[in-house]
């Protein structure tokens, strides 16, 4: 008896140490893990169809199942100019993918019993004491009056964007010009400037509705990297470091990128009115700087800032499939990745398809579901530049596309790419 239980531990000890140190990103074989790779072809025809046709330049795809890589291609040019093809460890401006990063910094503050969600954001950072919500608004001269706010806005409410606060520079023409007025910038930053003082100002500024009552998109993050900064006392670029990046060997990631890879930030291209693609510049979009990760900056925007890698990216999405640990590393607990994961609006939602946001991520419903393959449940988002990513726990998937355009071309590349993937699978 004493040898066939000294065989089972030995048998399941294997499985025992993988559950503890979490899939570890490696290359592995598409047919192994369940996708045709004649099928995965398509998805190269369908990158390949947009550069040739002149929509995009270059893009990186990577989709992990199970922790193993079946698929990581670069294609096209990363900047057209220096002729520099696109390569799998290209850096891209991942923008809105900061706010993932930010809101497990967040949750890991929350597991150390630092604050509680309900608490109300004022505890920590007194400038958003007494809230107040916009009522009316001069259009001519940018001038408003308020009303008081009926509740405090809460940590939670920055984590799922139901606050009332909106984003300056790509928000509302309303509330960009209030917020161009007191020179709050939309994350994008490459002036001298620091999280604290622009903070501080964001929280005397008027809500664009009640505390709870709609889905907003803003500056909510950005709040949140403030909040980590003052309750861990580190700036927010060296708790990333040192917290996360670190740990999970992240090393291309950066808000402020060393001049040694400067080389390898992808060049952002727009369309012109011919529908050329040129590249970005001062007229593009005005008061937004591309180049804003190659200044040695100060400002640590938690909801738009961090350039990265797909690879890099890739890992800090397996930590979440793998419930908050990735190579022996724990950086959040199951119940925290599931409570992240979970719709946390109610009966609002942020789309048309009636998908839910959790902390931090977009949660897909039954409508996306039915769009596009992916199973409800998965959660999600991309960036300004062209950016995208999603995990899908019951298929246990990684999946990421990397661009940068501006705005993205109109053939819907994203969602092509979502329903490729699904249509590879084999099983």
């Amino acid at each position: 008896m004493m040898k066939k239980n000294l065989l089972f531990l030995l048998f399941i000890a294997p499985n025992f140490s993988a559950l503890a140190q979490g899939n570890v990103l490696q290359p592995g074989n598409p047919v192994s893990e369940k996708f045709s790779v004649e099928r995965l072809r398509r998805i190269d025809n369908l990158i390949e169809q947009n550069i040739d046709s002149g929509y995009i330049n270059g893009a990186v795809g990577l989709i992990a199942r199970n922790g193993k890589i079946v698929y990581n291609k670069s294609f096209g040019i990363a900047d057209v100019e220096q002729k520099k093809l696109m390569n799998n460890d290209a850096i891209f401006r991942i923008a809105s993918q900061t706010k993932a990063i930010t809101s497990v910094a967040v949750m890991m503050l929350f597991e150390e019993g630092k604050f509680l969600l309900d608490d109300p954001i004022s505890k920590y950072i007194p400038a958003f004491a007494h809230p107040k919500v916009l009522d009316q608004y001069n259009e001519k001269d940018t001038t408003y009056t308020t009303i008081p706010a009926k509740r405090e806005i809460t940590i939670r409410d920055l984590l799922t964007h139901t606050s009332g606060i909106e984003y300056a520079q790509i928000g509302s023409p309303k509330m960009n010009a209030i917020y161009t007025k007191a020179s709050i910038p939309g994350g994008f930053v490459s002036q001298k400037i620091v999280l604290a003082d622009v903070m501080n100002k964001l929280g005397k500024m008027p809500l664009l509705h009640q505390p709870g009552e709609r889905w907003t998109y803003g500056l909510n993050v950005d709040v949140l990297g403030y909040l980590v900064e003052k309750v861990s006392g580190k700036s927010l670029d060296q708790f990333f470091k040192e917290r996360i990046f670190d740990p999970l060997g992240m090393k291309d990631t950066y808000f402020y990128i060393p001049t040694a890879k400067q080389g390898r930030l992808v060049t952002v291209y727009t369309p012109d009115k011919q529908q050329h693609l040129i590249k970005w510049n001062a007229a593009t979009f005005p008061q937004i700087d591309v180049d804003y990760p190659k200044v040695a900056g100060t400002y640590f925007s938690g909801g738009a800032g961090l350039s990265s890698t797909i690879k890099d990216y890739a890992i800090f999405l397996q930590m979440m499939l793998n419930e908050g640990v990735y190579n022996g590393q724990r950086l959040l607990a199951r119940h925290t990745v599931e409570l992240m994961t979970e719709n946390q609006i109610g009966d609002l939602y942020i789309n048309s398809d009636k998908d839910k946001f959790g902390l931090g991520f977009g949660i897909i419903t039954k409508n996306s579901s039915a769009k596009l393959g992916m199973s409800e449940g998965s959660f999600d988002w991309g960036g300004f530049y062209g950016t995208l990513y999603w995990v899908d726990t019951k298929e246990h998937l990684v999946c990421l596309l990397f661009i940068q355009n501006w705005p993205l071309p109109h053939n819907a590349i994203q969602d092509k790419f979502r329903a490729l993937v699904y249509q590879a699978l084999t099983d």
